[in-house]
């Protein structure tokens, strides 16, 4: 089925926010995550339902259907293997790679991707940590904790940071963390959500509640 580069990014997005596909969605939540009317959603979500993509009526949530999952995850396995490449073969940062990723995930071609894919050594995960769908739509999503979640005295590996905010991106490259790092808790503040935190046994750092949310681990 040929979508276009809206219907797909709208699927893309009704499939993040409802939980890789599992809850319905409300178009409010699209309109949001999208930065578009509530209005604009609703026309969309008639489009998408008429071609089999989603399940919607009026006043009531969007939930995606099989088919339009299968859509979804292509189109973030395209995501993500363009943004490996981006960082790996051409030597972007990974703050860089997400807005040219944006645009290279409509390409249409699955022998491209397929060949892309193979060129890369068949990557698990993008830069930022994301796992990559296989060919056959199959994603394997790790059990993950946020550094705001850990208590003192726990430690953590990194393994996923969003790749959509690149300001956050840029903080963690001057703090020296990474996908891999190891982080230890020291220290949690009630006042503000802040953490004491080492970093691969370095000096301890304080980091905001605004950060430590947003930092995935695997407890080790």
């Amino acid at each position: 089925m040929e979508l276009s580069l809206a219907e797909e990014n709208y699927l893309k997005s009704i499939y993040h926010l409802s939980e890789n596909g599992d809850t319905e969605v409300s178009t409010n939540a699209i309109a949001e995550d999208l930065q578009t009317k509530p209005a604009s959603v609703s026309d969309m979500m008639r489009k998408l339902s008429d071609k089999g993509v989603i399940e919607y009526q009026k006043y009531k949530g969007v939930h995606i259907s099989d088919k339009g999952k299968k859509i979804a995850l292509n189109v973030i396995r395209k995501h993500r293997l363009w943004e490996v490449f981006l960082l790996e073969k051409l030597g972007f940062r990974w703050d860089e790679v997400h807005d040219i990723a944006e645009q290279l995930e409509h390409i249409k071609s699955p022998l491209l991707i397929k060949k892309l894919d193979a060129f890369l050594g068949y990557p698990s995960v993008d830069p930022h940590g994301d796992p990559i769908p296989t060919e056959n739509g199959e994603i394997n999503i790790q059990p993950q904790k946020s550094l705001m979640e850990l208590n003192e005295g726990e430690l953590g590996q990194v393994i996923n940071v969003p790749d959509s905010n690149p300001a956050l991106l840029r903080h963690l490259d001057q703090i020296k963390m990474k996908l891999g790092s190891l982080v230890k808790v020291i220290e949690k503040v009630e006042f503000d959500g802040s953490v004491l935190i080492s970093i691969d046994n370095q000096s301890p750092i304080y980091l905001s509640g605004a950060i430590s949310e947003n930092i995935m681990l695997k407890l080790k």
